[in-house]
């Protein structure tokens, strides 16, 4: 595997990450919450008390992209070649894996990491354990 340095945006990803963990950071400290997607997501589909609070928060990870693109002229389309099978599959076996780890990787990797949470330090390593194992397997062992 080589890695295409044209495409390769070591800045771009930074600011990202920065921005992220700063948005995680302005929530916990004004608000006192955790900017996990998967619980927002599920308080609100549950129309938990505080589901405008959710709502805004659900829009916005909608609205950030569209502003972007607007603003830079478009985004750049990932290419899938998996089917749409593998692709629902994959989708349900992560949602599986949330319910299970009572959080997703943005709740536990970056907010429960942050706060020095075992619980998200476990689930953390067990995400990218995964992910590894899954990759060497499909890439290497299957492919």
């Amino acid at each position: 595997m080589q890695v295409n340095f044209e495409a390769f945006t070591p800045f771009s990803a930074l600011a990202g990450g920065v921005l992220i963990g700063l948005a995680a950071a302005a929530f916990v400290l004004l608000l006192g919450r955790i900017a996990g997607i998967s619980g927002m997501l599920g308080g609100l589909i549950e129309r938990a008390a505080d589901w405008p609070l959710r709502l805004a928060f659900v829009l916005g990870l909608i609205a950030a992209p569209a502003l972007y693109a607007l603003l830079a002229g478009g985004l750049a389309v990932p290419e899938v070649s998996a089917s749409p099978l593998t692709l629902v599959v994959a989708g349900l076996m992560v949602g599986v894996g949330t319910r299970y780890a009572s959080g997703c990787t943005s709740g536990h990797g970056v907010c429960g990491l942050s706060r020095l949470s075992p619980r998200s330090l476990v689930a953390t390593l067990t995400f990218m354990a995964a992910g590894f194992t899954t990759v060497f397997v499909v890439r290497h062992l299957l492919g």
